[in-house]
């Protein structure tokens, strides 16, 4: 099949020297990367989202009297004798 394809710069550069390299025709190569590229493309990925499952561990108490009091959290983190 004949078509016209635009390719970037960046991508002609490679192709041109990978042709020079293995001494081959430059369709030759644009039709292998093209191959390989849509291999890859189409390769079925890992599911969209996978279900991650923890294991409960038990904390023990809360030390401090109530979470909710800023103030008393930073004092038993910082090991002051707050109350």
């Amino acid at each position: 099949m004949r078509t016209t394809l635009t390719i970037d710069d960046d991508v002609a550069v490679r192709l041109r020297r990978l042709q020079a390299e293995r001494h081959e025709r430059f369709r030759e190569i644009a039709n292998e990367a093209l191959r390989l590229g849509l291999k890859q493309m189409l390769k079925p990925g890992p599911p969209k989202s996978q279900r991650t499952l923890t294991n409960e561990v038990a904390l023990g108490r809360c030390l401090i009297g109530s979470i909710d009091d800023v103030s008393e959290a930073l004092a038993t983190a910082e090991g002051e004798n707050f109350r």
